[in-house]
This record gives structure tokens, C-alpha cells and sequence, in this order.
């Protein structure tokens, strides 16, 4: 049983950015990881990006490829990029943009958005190509943890959106 549990939260922690892709993908993007990790270290540093960039042929500043690091919120290890990548893919911001966002419209700071109010919102505010139709926005929170009374718990949706649900 020991083995069990030991091996259970590892696979938890890392399946979500694993499963976001195929096979093939993840060993795809596995190669260009070898190519970029310039040292063989396991992280892409400051160093290996200008030996890419070298490589082919640019001259970046390092101003830039700094903030190219800063970007990222911490050492670009493998498991990391398949998080930038999929988070591109997925067209989604990160979690802190996202969590911000929402809290924007929460004016009591409770943790929770009312339904109808963020359909208003949602729908009708912005540019016209930005606005959510009432279809488009039923999608998106299909699923999403809604209360009885319409309240949305936007922390638990982020995470949702960002880590999949917890019992999938």
C-alpha cells in the first residue's frame, strides 16, 4: 500500500501538463528542449538562449532574452515549457493574469462573481469582435463551480481552467 500512495501524488502532480498532448508531441518538443538546453543542465538559462540565437545566426539583446526569462516566472525546466506551450496553445493567460482579471470585478473581495452579473459584463462590454454571445458564454462555464444561488467561485475556476479538475 505504501508503494501505492508514494507513486500516486507524483504522477498527480505532473500528469495535467503530460496529458495536454500526444506522445509524439511531448518527445517532439522533448528534442527541441535538447536543442535549446545549450549546457545539458536540465534548465534553459540566459547563456543557452544566446547560443541559439548565435546559432542561428541573431544577436538579440540581452535586455531581451532576459525578459524572455522573466516571462516564464522562473527556470524553464522541461515540465515548464510544456506549461508555456500548452498554456499558447490552449490560448489561455496564466493563472495569476486570469485570477486578477476576475478579481477586478469582485468588488466585495469575496472570492465569488455573480453569474448574471459577469454575462452582462461578459457580453455586452468591450469591442464588438471581444463580446461573448449567450452561447459562447454558457460554454465557458460549463462545469465551472457555480452555486445554487449563481455564484461563481472564480478561484476554484481558475484552477479548473489552468489544472483541469481535481477528480478527473
Amino acid at each position: 500500500m505504501a508503494d501505492k500512495k508514494a507513486k500516486k501524488p507524483a504522477q498527480r502532480a505532473t500528469s495535467n501538463v503530460f496529458t495536454m498532448f500526444e506522445q509524439k508531441q511531448v518527445q517532439e518538443f522533448k528534442e527541441a528542449f535538447g536543442l535549446m538546453d545549450q549546457d545539458r543542465d536540465g534548465s534553459i538559462s540566459l547563456d543557452d538562449l544566446k547560443e541559439v540565437y548565435s546559432s542561428l545566426g541573431k544577436t538579440p539583446k540581452e535586455s531581451e532574452l532576459k525578459e524572455m526569462l522573466e516571462e516564464t516566472g522562473g527556470p524553464v525546466n522541461f515540465t515548464k515549457l510544456l506549461q508555456i506551450f500548452g498554456d499558447r496553445l490552449n490560448g489561455t493567460d496564466a493563472e495569476d493574469i486570469l485570477m486578477n482579471a476576475f478579481k477586478t470585478f469582485d468588488e466585495d473581495g469575496k472570492g465569488f462573481l455573480e453569474r448574471e452579473n459577469l454575462r452582462e459584463l461578459l457580453t455586452s462590454m468591450g469591442k464588438p469582435s471581444e463580446r461573448l454571445s449567450d452561447v459562447e458564454f454558457n460554454q465557458m462555464l460549463e462545469g465551472a463551480p457555480v452555486d445554487p444561488k449563481g455564484l461563481l467561485d472564480y478561484g476554484a475556476f481558475t484552477k479548473q481552467i489552468k489544472r483541469g479538475k481535481e477528480d478527473d
